[in-house]
Protein backbone atom coordinates (compact mmCIF):
# COMPACT_ATOMS: atom_id res chain seq x y z
CA UNK A 1 0.00 0.00 0.00
CA UNK A 2 1.42 3.37 -1.34
CA UNK A 3 0.76 6.45 1.68
CA UNK A 4 2.07 9.29 2.71
CA UNK A 5 2.76 10.32 5.88
CA UNK A 6 2.16 14.08 6.84
CA UNK A 7 2.69 16.52 10.10
CA UNK A 8 -0.53 18.54 10.92
CA UNK A 9 -1.97 19.98 13.70
CA UNK A 10 -3.85 17.67 16.22
CA UNK A 11 -6.82 20.25 15.68
CA UNK A 12 -6.92 19.50 11.71
CA UNK A 13 -10.47 18.53 10.66
CA UNK A 14 -8.67 15.06 9.41
CA UNK A 15 -7.02 14.51 12.52
CA UNK A 16 -9.67 15.30 14.37
CA UNK A 17 -12.04 12.97 12.19
CA UNK A 18 -9.71 10.39 13.35
CA UNK A 19 -9.82 11.34 16.52
CA UNK A 20 -13.78 10.59 16.89
CA UNK A 21 -13.42 7.18 15.42
CA UNK A 22 -10.66 6.43 18.25
CA UNK A 23 -12.61 7.59 21.23
CA UNK A 24 -15.94 5.71 19.35
CA UNK A 25 -13.16 2.35 19.17
CA UNK A 26 -12.55 3.22 22.69
CA UNK A 27 -16.10 3.66 24.15
CA UNK A 28 -16.96 0.10 22.66
CA UNK A 29 -13.77 -1.76 24.33
CA UNK A 30 -13.74 0.27 27.81
CA UNK A 31 -17.31 2.08 28.06
CA UNK A 32 -15.83 5.11 27.95
CA UNK A 33 -13.66 7.45 25.93
CA UNK A 34 -9.69 8.37 26.82
CA UNK A 35 -10.28 11.30 29.56
CA UNK A 36 -6.38 12.43 28.86
CA UNK A 37 -6.03 16.23 28.46
CA UNK A 38 -5.16 16.81 25.31
CA UNK A 39 -4.76 20.04 23.20
CA UNK A 40 -3.41 20.57 19.94
CA UNK A 41 -0.73 23.01 21.70
CA UNK A 42 0.99 19.64 22.94
CA UNK A 43 2.09 18.54 19.58
CA UNK A 44 3.48 21.61 18.32
CA UNK A 45 7.01 20.87 17.23
CA UNK A 46 9.89 21.08 18.91
CA UNK A 47 7.64 19.86 21.69
CA UNK A 48 5.57 17.37 19.88
CA UNK A 49 4.59 15.99 16.40
CA UNK A 50 1.12 14.83 14.94
CA UNK A 51 1.25 12.72 11.60
CA UNK A 52 -1.53 11.32 9.86
CA UNK A 53 -0.95 8.46 7.10
CA UNK A 54 -2.98 9.55 3.91
CA UNK A 55 -3.47 6.29 1.00
CA UNK A 56 -3.17 7.13 -2.43
CA UNK A 57 -6.68 8.14 -2.89
CA UNK A 58 -6.25 10.51 0.02
CA UNK A 59 -8.11 9.55 2.67
CA UNK A 60 -7.00 9.56 6.06
CA UNK A 61 -5.96 6.11 7.38
CA UNK A 62 -4.05 6.59 10.36
CA UNK A 63 -3.01 8.95 13.38
CA UNK A 64 -0.34 9.59 15.97
CA UNK A 65 1.19 11.85 17.98
CA UNK A 66 3.94 12.43 20.71
CA UNK A 67 3.91 14.64 23.04
CA UNK A 68 7.11 15.99 25.36
CA UNK A 69 6.80 14.99 29.15
CA UNK A 70 9.11 15.30 32.39
CA UNK A 71 9.13 14.37 35.61
CA UNK A 72 6.02 15.14 36.61
CA UNK A 73 3.43 14.38 39.54
CA UNK A 74 2.04 12.06 37.23
CA UNK A 75 4.43 9.55 36.82
CA UNK A 76 6.53 10.61 33.89
CA UNK A 77 10.15 11.57 33.66
CA UNK A 78 12.46 13.58 32.11
CA UNK A 79 13.29 13.68 28.17
CA UNK A 80 9.46 11.32 28.20
CA UNK A 81 7.72 11.33 24.85
CA UNK A 82 4.50 10.27 25.19
CA UNK A 83 2.60 8.70 22.30
CA UNK A 84 -1.13 9.38 21.81
CA UNK A 85 -3.92 8.60 19.77
CA UNK A 86 -2.16 5.90 17.58
CA UNK A 87 -5.00 4.72 15.25
CA UNK A 88 -5.24 2.59 12.17
CA UNK A 89 -9.23 2.71 10.72
CA UNK A 90 -10.05 -1.03 10.40
CA UNK A 91 -10.23 -1.63 6.67
CA UNK A 92 -6.70 0.22 6.74
CA UNK A 93 -5.06 -2.44 9.19
CA UNK A 94 -2.71 -5.58 8.65
CA UNK A 95 -0.50 -2.95 5.90
CA UNK A 96 2.07 -2.56 8.31
CA UNK A 97 0.73 1.20 8.90
CA UNK A 98 0.93 1.15 12.55
CA UNK A 99 4.84 -0.16 12.63
CA UNK A 100 5.56 2.40 9.95
CA UNK A 101 3.71 5.38 11.92
CA UNK A 102 4.94 4.56 15.42
CA UNK A 103 9.05 4.16 13.94
CA UNK A 104 8.26 7.70 12.46
CA UNK A 105 7.40 9.00 15.73
CA UNK A 106 10.09 7.31 17.64
CA UNK A 107 12.31 8.98 14.85
CA UNK A 108 11.35 12.42 15.12
CA UNK A 109 11.37 12.27 19.10
CA UNK A 110 14.32 11.03 19.40
CA UNK A 111 15.74 14.05 17.00
CA UNK A 112 13.81 16.17 19.23
CA UNK A 113 16.57 15.14 21.63
CA UNK A 114 13.57 13.12 23.85
CA UNK A 115 15.50 10.22 25.29
CA UNK A 116 12.60 7.75 25.74
CA UNK A 117 9.20 7.15 24.17
CA UNK A 118 6.39 5.95 26.53
CA UNK A 119 2.71 5.16 26.01
CA UNK A 120 -0.59 3.59 27.66
CA UNK A 121 -2.77 1.14 26.22
CA UNK A 122 -5.05 -1.31 28.25
CA UNK A 123 -5.77 -4.37 28.22
CA UNK A 124 -8.23 -4.48 25.99
CA UNK A 125 -6.24 -3.74 23.07
CA UNK A 126 -4.22 -6.70 22.97
CA UNK A 127 -3.14 -6.10 19.19
CA UNK A 128 -1.53 -3.15 20.36
CA UNK A 129 -0.07 -4.57 23.25
CA UNK A 130 1.65 -6.92 20.42
CA UNK A 131 2.29 -4.43 18.22
CA UNK A 132 4.56 -2.33 21.09
CA UNK A 133 6.19 -5.56 22.30
CA UNK A 134 7.35 -6.27 19.42
CA UNK A 135 8.72 -3.15 18.59
CA UNK A 136 10.81 -3.11 21.60
CA UNK A 137 8.69 -1.77 24.40
CA UNK A 138 8.81 -3.33 28.11
CA UNK A 139 6.63 -2.74 30.74
CA UNK A 140 7.35 0.49 33.00
CA UNK A 141 5.92 2.16 36.13
CA UNK A 142 2.44 3.67 35.50
CA UNK A 143 1.96 6.93 34.78
CA UNK A 144 -0.84 9.75 33.49
CA UNK A 145 -4.78 9.64 33.76
CA UNK A 146 -4.88 6.26 34.27
CA UNK A 147 -2.32 5.20 36.33
CA UNK A 148 -4.70 4.08 38.94
CA UNK A 149 -6.94 2.18 36.73
CA UNK A 150 -6.31 -1.96 36.55
CA UNK A 151 -6.84 -2.24 32.45
CA UNK A 152 -4.13 0.28 31.91
CA UNK A 153 -1.27 -0.98 30.56
CA UNK A 154 2.14 1.41 30.44
CA UNK A 155 5.29 0.76 28.24
CA UNK A 156 8.05 2.40 27.47
CA UNK A 157 11.37 2.11 24.80
CA UNK A 158 14.49 4.30 25.33
CA UNK A 159 15.17 6.15 22.24
CA UNK A 160 19.25 6.63 22.59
Amino acid sequence: MTVEIRTTRFDHPDAMKLNDLVQQEYVLRYGDGDLTTMDAAHFAPPQGLYLLVYDTDGTPVASGGWRAQDASPEGFTDGDAEVKRMFVVPEARGRGLARRLLAELESTAAAAGRQRMVLETGLKQPEAIRLYESSGYAPVDKFGYYRDHELSVCMGKPLS
